[in-house]
């Protein structure tokens, strides 16, 4: 915990992952709720094949899908959504002519039945 996956769409093919993922883990680890930095697990996922609604317009994604072991507070999931979108609105490419969508999800994790060990 927690776990951080980011996917975007192939259109943004200059997408900065190595830039994102050191920013995205400072931005989360500096939260009170990351107790240790070695517990965030984050990775980018580029989309092999995605369509965006019905229209024939030239459009991207980027979501986040943040997930975190159950029983944080609605502002605390707020703020850690308000972290990531802030790096990912800042990194996030741009192409011309071309709708970009963000969205980050707060996904909580059931914490009896989540297993996690140090091998």
């Amino acid at each position: 915990m927690p776990h951080l996956i980011v996917e975007y769409s192939p259109n943004l093919p200059s997408y900065p992952e190595a830039e994102a993922l050191a920013a995205l883990n400072a931005a989360v680890c500096a939260s009170p709720e990351v107790l240790d930095e070695a517990d965030l697990k984050t990775r980018f996922v580029r989309a092999g094949s995605f369509e965006i609604g019905t229209a024939p317009a030239q459009r991207a994604f980027v979501h986040a899908q943040l997930r975190l072991l159950s029983g944080r507070s609605p502002e605390t999931k707020k703020e850690l959504a308000g972290r990531v979108a802030d790096v990912l609105r800042r990194l996030t490419p741009r192409p011309a002519g071309v709708l970009v969508q963000l969205s980050v999800e707060i996904v909580d994790m059931d914490r009896p039945s989540y297993v996690k060990e140090r091998l």
